[in-house]
């Protein structure tokens, strides 16, 4: 199942050059080029607030879009380039490119875990520790994961989870060629702080029989 695609709003820029750029940025716009596809390149302007918002926000550039321009048909595309302001660090100008459903691309997927409450492991006490709350994948632009899905339900303490744990979407394949750690339940601290002391005890009474 594909994922709801975020919407990015923009308008038709009149005029090309660094004239309509500038006079876009007075009027607290972002000026942005659309290109790609069968179609030829899309002059745009972005509000500024709105496409700050997005930075802020994180994964710009690894983020598909719904861009939606008024007068044009809407189109899926991603962020190539943000030119910022060398003193100030604030955008200046975006590049888009089009993508077909058939493109591939690579997005960060979040990872969501089933059955918590019915986990032997955490049932017990143990503590869910988090190492990736979102994969990097390798998808087609029209089968996008909403998300990632590992099951708990039988998880024990001690039990580390893999993406090799992970039932991939067809045609999804990871960004890194190895079967890295995604989470794991470990046991809660008051144990493993016995556990430390019983294996301190047991070391100490190892050495005072050698001696």
């Amino acid at each position: 199942m594909a994922g709801e695609i975020p919407d990015l709003h923009a308008e038709a820029r009149t005029g090309t050059g660094k004239g309509a750029a500038r006079q876009a940025r007075r009027e607290g716009k972002v000026p942005g080029i659309v290109f790609g596809g069968d179609a030829d390149p899309l002059p745009i302007n972005i509000p500024f607030n709105a496409l700050l918002k997005r930075l802020k926000a994180g994964r710009f550039k690894s983020t598909l879009f719904n861009l939606k321009v008024d007068g044009q048909d809407d189109v899926r595309v991603i962020c190539r380039d943000v030119q910022r302001d060398v003193v100030k660090d604030l955008p200046t100008h975006v590049d888009f490119m089009r993508l077909r459903r058939t493109s591939r691309i690579s997005l960060f997927i979040h990872v969501d875990f089933l059955n918590q409450e019915t986990c032997p492991g955490l049932k017990k006490g143990g503590v869910l520790t988090i190492v990736r709350p979102e994969v990097e994948l390798n998808v087609l632009a029209g089968d996008i994961p909403e998300k990632l899905e590992i099951d708990l339900s039988e998880v024990e303490i001690g039990d580390v989870l893999h993406i090799s744990d992970v039932t991939l979407p067809a045609g999804a394949k990871t960004t890194i060629d190895r079967d890295f750690v995604i989470a794991n339940v470990s046991a809660p601290s008051g144990l493993r702080s016995a556990e430390d002391e019983d294996e301190g005890e047991g070391e100490e009474v190892a050495e005072a029989a050698e001696e």
